[in-house]
């Protein structure tokens, strides 16, 4: 069975930093691409960032250019999102996702697995 179970989410000031990890059990993750999405709500769920399998190759989206940082360790299975500088508009519920890899175009529209999400609040 496989289980992507993110943590490190919680509430910070504006201007804060937090660690998102994502932590993968059924599966080998050097065979796969990851995301990190994220849905506030009333809103759809969009992409933050996203790397190949080997970790060589990343996209971020406009809003996390600069800010976020993200990173995988393939021996630990474990996916990673760096967040600094954090707004009130980064409050979302974060997940990440996994599929398999192809050659990289950035973040997809489908992904075979998804974790259940960690909560991240900003306070201005």
């Amino acid at each position: 069975q496989v289980q992507l179970v993110e943590s490190g989410g919680g509430s910070v000031q504006a201007g804060g930093s937090l660690r998102l990890s994502c932590t993968v059990s059924g599966l080998l993750i050097d065979d796969y691409d990851m995301g990190w999405f994220r849905q506030a709500p009333g809103k759809e769920r969009e992409a933050v960032s996203c790397i190949n399998w080997s970790g060589s190759i990343t996209a971020y989206a406009d809003s996390a250019k600069g800010r976020f940082t993200i990173s995988r360790d393939n021996a630990k299975n474990t996916l990673y999102l760096q967040m600094n500088s954090l707004k009130a508009e980064d409050t979302a519920m974060y997940y990440c996702a996994a599929v398999r890899a192809v050659p990289f175009g950035g973040c997809r529209d489908e992904y075979d697995y998804w974790g259940q999400g960690t909560q991240v609040t900003v306070s201005s």
